[in-house]
């Protein structure tokens, strides 16, 4: 039978006071921004950061650059911790990308908060980069 309420959203999240969503709170940007803090400090004293750490950190400076860069030309990579598509432009569907960018993950959160710039990070072999769209000069740091 069709919902006649017009809410398409389950019975059980409408209540006097109005609707609410049904859906859970996974992170936030404040739990994302304090694991980037705390990753540079970690990083600013020597040490390694935590792994779980270190991971939301990566992550989120990644998700924070594909919504600045939407698109799917360029394949940004920060192993082991993950990869995101960005840059408008002709998308890839099967196999190796055309355009990559990989680094390891000090680099990234550098080149992100602007601790070291683009062309710094490609001239002393930090960053490689293969394509001729792989630049992401223009949206960095973040």
């Amino acid at each position: 039978m069709p919902c006649l309420t017009g809410s398409a959203r389950p019975r059980a999240s409408v209540d006097a006071g109005g609707i609410e969503s049904y859906r859970p709170v996974v992170s936030s940007p404040h739990i994302k921004s304090a694991a980037v803090a705390a990753a540079l400090t970690a990083l600013d004293e020597g040490r390694v950061p935590e792994r779980p750490v270190y991971r939301e950190a990566v992550r989120a400076l990644l998700a924070a650059l594909a919504d600045r860069a939407p698109g799917r030309s360029v394949e940004v990579r920060v192993p082991p911790y993950g990869a995101v598509q960005c840059l408008p432009g002709p998308r890839h569907t099967r196999g190796t990308p055309p355009n990559v960018v990989e680094m390891d993950p000090p680099t990234w959160l550098a080149l992100a908060t602007g601790r070291l710039s683009w062309a710094d990070a490609v001239t002393d072999g930090r960053v490689q980069v293969s394509g001729n769209r792989a630049d992401l000069s223009a949206h960095l740091p973040l």
